[in-house]
């Protein structure tokens, strides 16, 4: 059992390493593309933000609302340890796929998707004894801010891309841009903060649930808020992982997401990123896990859409809704079978 929930530690923090590559894109996308900086100093940047984000948390938020909502996305009946790594594994799998083909889905979604799918499949059903094997109260709000998410931050994008137009309307151009390329740095810190808040915590969460089954099946109550802070160190690896992961780098996926959508301005570039932060800082207040990828995807719509709509790539936009359409369904397609193979093994 325990050999179980070090191979799944292990596991979780891979996968958050992963993420930071495969998410990079996010926040580099934009500032790399206007050419404020080179790839190198970005990922550097937004890694450091992105391992920031756990003081923010810790010291100013003062909890980890969005890691408790991912441990608590399935009813603790239908969780143990080969639900949860069958879960991480399909989410290890198919965040590989994606950025292997340089589709930027979301880490969240894929790790959510597999958890469910995997409880799904112990349970063999939806339900079991009239109880529910997903915590729908939890997911429901999940599933929904995977259209809300990039909604809200194409129209905050739109009306502040709008708002900074007027006001720098009668200003020198090249002023102007060398004014916008430094408060592009601010804005991508800031929408790196929002990620690394974000996504660091649903490995926390999957991590924490591992350890509350753990600490059940020696007849100890573990609550997450206990868990986090006799656990101190998980939230502390989990912010570095993410960091590392972003100092990798994933240059596919900035590709798509700096160029292929629509063209950035260093002026674009603070609206979109400062849009996407915003977006981020809400979401996580409310304990909602929401993929970075869609919101700042929403948000380089929302500025391209102020130019005219077709200054906006329909067609990439339709692909990139199509692929986070998908994303659950096939990471809890990939996690049921992950947990028949792991059952015949283990």
């Amino acid at each position: 059992m325990f050999t179980l929930l070090v191979i799944i530690i292990a596991l979780a923090i891979i996968f958050d390493y992963i993420n930071g590559f495969h998410d990079a894109a996010n926040s580099i996308a934009n500032i790399v593309s206007t050419k404020v900086l080179t790839p190198f100093q970005a990922v550097l940047w937004a890694a450091f933000f992105n391992f920031a984000a756990y003081f923010i948390s810790l010291y100013i938020i003062g909890e980890f609302k969005i890691g408790n909502t991912i441990a608590k996305s399935v009813n603790a009946e239908f969780i143990n340890l080969h639900v949860i790594l069958a879960g991480l594994l399909a989410a290890i799998c198919w965040n590989l796929i994606t950025w292997w083909f340089g589709i930027p889905s979301s880490s969240s979604h894929t790790l959510l998707g597999g958890f469910m799918g995997a409880a799904v499949c112990y349970a063999h059903g939806f339900t079991q004894n009239g109880h529910d094997v997903i915590n729908y109260a939890k997911v429901i709000p999940t599933f929904l801010f995977i259209f809300l998410a990039p909604f809200i931050g194409m129209i905050i994008a739109f009306i502040i891309t709008i708002l900074v137009v007027h006001i720098f309307k009668r200003s020198n151009p090249y002023k102007a841009e060398t004014k916008f390329k430094r408060f592009q740095l601010l804005a991508s810190a800031a929408f790196s903060l929002g990620h690394g808040g974000n996504d660091a915590q649903k490995v926390m969460g999957i991590i924490g649930a591992a350890f509350i089954y753990y600490e059940k099946t020696k007849g100890n109550t573990l609550t997450f808020d206990s868990f986090v802070h006799h656990y101190s160190w998980v939230p502390f690896c989990s912010f570095l992982a993410i960091g590392l992961g972003t100092m990798s780098g994933g240059w596919k996926i900035v590709k798509t997401m700096g160029t292929k959508i629509t063209k950035i301005t260093p002026l674009e570039g603070v609206c979109a990123d400062t849009a996407g932060a915003i977006t981020l800082y809400l979401t996580e207040k409310l304990g909602i896990p929401v993929s970075t990828t869609h919101t700042i995807t929403g948000s380089i719509i929302g500025v391209g859409a102020t130019k005219r709509l077709s200054a906006v790539r329909w067609g990439v936009t339709i692909n990139l809704l199509w692929a986070w359409i998908i994303t659950i369904p096939i990471s809890a397609l990939m996690a049921a079978v992950f947990y028949y193979i792991i059952k015949l093994f283990i």
